[in-house]
């Protein structure tokens, strides 16, 4: 089979998902268990540490990919320490204070290169699993979700920057924010958007970091706009018509991100077991740290 012209070398797509199951199950951090408790407990005053910042990194990865809820994750480090008596089980309300603690950043399981990428956006509605349901029994309104917005990189599908907000936000009004976590990852050339980034500031935005915007304009967009960028870009796009208009601009890696949210949401499921804003974002943002991880096995 052939993508992009290039041919799929499926032995080494079927080893990269084979050392997941691998991944889940690695203990490596075992051995080195006792040098890096002693070092957290180190000058620590009260109650010193019984599980390690990467025991507990294990034990989120679990919880997540899995779905675990804390008591039954209290049940599988009761299993894993008879296992390995090395590492110790913990009660559910600690193991829920550890995870919520953790500070995983999205870059720490990137792979970067110094040249500059072409990035897609989008956003996608994730429900609050908990919830949502009892607001809606309880007050008649509608059940709520939680929106993601993700740059990817278009040629290696990597979250490289995520903002998580409420429902009612809208793309536009995210997307500076977004941009500025994204070039911190790096430069970037080129950014690949559908009509709900089509506003004059979008386009000022990107024109002014030097990044060329692919967008696909509104049925309603106008050529008569005040911005400049964007009276070009509608001008064009109504001279060529969509097809030809896309296979210039290469509007079609959109889907990269596309892409990226289905394997995230069929990784993680469409829901957060969260139920503040703050930790469905701390949540989120551990999620998207292993997909990046489970991305660069």
């Amino acid at each position: 089979m052939v993508e992009g012209g290039v041919p799929v070398d499926w032995g080494s797509v079927d080893e990269r998902l084979i050392r997941r199951g691998e991944l889940l199950l690695s203990l490596e951090f075992v051995d080195g268990y006792d040098g890096e408790l002693r070092a957290m407990n180190l000058g620590k005053v009260g109650r010193p540490f019984v599980l390690t910042e990467r025991y507990a990194e294990f034990l989120s990865v679990v919880r997540y990919l899995f779905g675990f809820p804390y008591r039954q994750l209290e049940g599988f480090t009761r299993a894993l320490n008879r296992l390995v008596p090395k590492l110790p089980s913990a009660d559910y309300s600690g193991l829920r204070r550890r995870i919520l603690d953790l500070d995983l950043q999205l870059y720490e399981s990137l792979r970067l290169s110094d040249e500059p990428v072409v990035v897609a956006v989008d956003s996608t509605g994730v429900r609050v699993h908990k919830a949502g349901g009892w607001v809606e029994r309880r007050y008649g309104k509608k059940k709520r979700y939680v929106k993601i917005h993700l740059a990817v990189d278009v040629e290696t599908k990597q979250a490289l920057a995520m903002i998580v907000t409420t429902d009612g936000t809208h793309d536009s009004r995210v997307f500076p924010q977004l941009l500025r976590k994204t070039e911190r990852r790096g430069k970037v050339s080129k950014v690949v958007m559908d009509g709900a980034y089509d506003s004059s500031e979008v386009y000022e935005t990107l024109e002014q970091r030097g990044i060329e915007a692919v967008i696909k304009p509104r049925r309603n967009s106008r050529t008569d706009t005040p911005s400049e960028p964007r009276r070009e870009a509608v001008s064009q796009y109504k001279r060529l018509g969509h097809e030809r208009w896309a296979k210039l601009k290469g509007y079609r890696r959109r889907w990269s991100v596309e892409t990226a949210y289905s394997t995230f949401k069929r990784t993680f499921g469409e829901f957060c077991m969260a139920k503040t804003m703050k930790n469905i974002t701390k949540e989120l943002a551990t999620k998207a740290f292993i997909y990046n991880m489970l991305l660069n096995i």
